[in-house]
């Protein structure tokens, strides 16, 4: 006699499957590797890094100077 299967776990365990297959299928056509990922965080924080190098001090802004918290 064969063995007793649970429909509903199949069925759940076949569409895992298949869920797991397709999101691999997408992960390689559409996914970054994990070097270019650390690659673009590097880029963005080297230039957040320049940009906040060439921030203007306000030093110059005086107590009565009605623009200076704008």
């Amino acid at each position: 006699m064969g063995d007793l299967v649970n429909l509903n776990r199949a069925r759940k365990v076949r569409a895992r499957t298949a869920a797991r297959t397709a999101a691999d299928a997408n992960a390689a056509r559409h996914g970054r590797t994990r070097a270019e990922r650390q690659a673009e965080a590097r880029r963005a924080a080297d230039a957040a890094a320049r940009l906040d190098g060439h921030r203007r001090d306000d030093a110059g802004a005086g107590e009565g100077d009605e623009w200076a918290d704008r």
